[in-house]
């Protein structure tokens, strides 16, 4: 594994990216995690099954997931989005409230190598937002972002410093809904 040597802002850009995690969920009209089989809440508490927490529905459905969009940078001269593409190796629900562990794979310019985050995935409703706020990445500095998972799509925002954009793409993933 290479150390992470490229643009600090653009791969910032990538890493709020995974950390943010990019998508929703693929071919389903709401942002929950696709359910292994749709019940009646009342039928399944009668029987007393216990059906998969929504967390764990999230950690499997990001587990193997690639997301492929474009960012911007505010204030860039060309305007024009930049495309990105990562895959997150795993995720892992971990025991405190609300943290995940994401693994990225990442290969921009010279970097090439995976990158483990804990991060908060916050729930809005029924919807998963990845968010950073001042997280301090070694060798690359401190970031804050927010991404926002729906129906196989994500989009955000991202802030390194004195720099900031728009993250935006899909999600594909292994998992039928």
């Amino acid at each position: 594994m290479k150390r992470f040597t490229s643009n600090r802002t653009t791969y910032g850009a990538l890493a709020c990216c995974l950390m943010l995690a990019s998508p929703g969920w693929r071919g389903t009209a709401s942002a929950d995690p696709p359910a292994q089989e749709t019940k009646p809440a009342q039928a399944t508490e009668s029987r007393g099954e216990e059906t998969e927490p929504r967390e764990q529905r999230l950690a499997n459905y990001l587990t193997g997931a690639t997301f492929t969009g474009n960012f911007t940078v505010d204030g860039n001269e060309d305007r024009t989005p930049k495309p990105e593409s990562y895959r997150i190796q795993s995720c892992q629900k971990l025991p405190q409230e609300n943290m995940y562990r994401l693994t990225v794979a990442v290969r921009y310019g010279d970097t090439d190598g995976q990158f483990p985050m804990d991060l908060p995935i916050l729930w809005s409703g029924r919807t998963p937002v990845i968010t950073l706020d001042s997280v301090w990445i070694p060798g690359l500095g401190t970031f804050s972002a927010r991404v926002l998972l729906h129906n196989g799509r994500y989009a955000g925002t991202w802030q390194h410093g004195e720099k900031g954009g728009h993250l935006f793409g899909e999600i594909k993933t292994g998992q039928e809904p």
